[in-house]
């Protein structure tokens, strides 16, 4: 049984479904950089019209009460969205290593074509591990993230309520790092996992 040759009909299907796991791997990565980019073209574009109306103080105070709570919202939906394709791709990547461990089975020749040099290490020279959640895209975003958030708490103390600056300074500092905890604890939580399946898979 172990030399059956495999069906046809059964290849085919299998070369299919190698082609559009590498599809959808492509595309995650391609829907998370556009992602990326049109978050932080829009806390770019945000800065820069508060710059402009700095000259104005009720202006200022309007159009960043606007502006940055909106960025912000904006930022958690690309966070959620890039940690979803961070998961889709790394199965998918997976699921391919898996159909090349079987292409380097079926014959002597083979090995040396489809198998990993590295067998701790998956496809397209990723490394996966405990700690990989924090080299994401979606860290990236987190950490910009929080600190408009942090910034944003400061702003709101010190325009709204009036706190003297250096201790609306430390409440926003104390926001951000709360909001940076709360953010890195839902990806490791949402993105580990996964990982490490995929870690033990190889």
């Amino acid at each position: 049984m172990a030399d059956e040759k495999p069906p046809p009909d059964f290849m085919s299907a299998l070369g299919t479904e190698y082609f559009v796991l590498q599809s959808t791997a492509s595309s995650t990565i391609s829907e998370s950089g556009s992602r990326v980019s049109i978050y932080l073209s829009s806390l770019a574009s945000g800065l820069v019209a508060l710059g402009f109306s700095s000259s104005s103080p009720r202006a200022f105070a309007s159009l960043a009460f606007t502006v940055l709570p909106t960025v912000f919202v904006l930022g958690w939906f690309t966070i959620v969205r890039l940690i979803d394709t961070s998961v889709s791709n790394i199965v998918s990547l997976r699921r391919m290593d898996l159909i090349r461990r079987y292409y380097a089975g079926l014959t002597p020749i083979a090995p040396p074509y489809f198998a990993a040099d590295d067998t701790q290490a998956a496809q397209h020279s990723v490394r996966y591990g405990r700690w990989s959640f924090l080299f994401t895209m979606a860290s990236m975003v987190i950490a910009v993230n929080c600190v408009l958030g942090g910034a944003t708490v400061a702003l709101l103390c010190d325009l709204a309520f009036k706190v003297p600056l250096p201790a609306a300074a430390g409440i926003g500092v104390v926001g951000g790092l709360a909001l940076l905890a709360f953010s890195l604890r839902y990806e490791h939580r949402r993105l580990t996992p996964v990982v490490l399946s995929s870690y033990a898979a190889t």
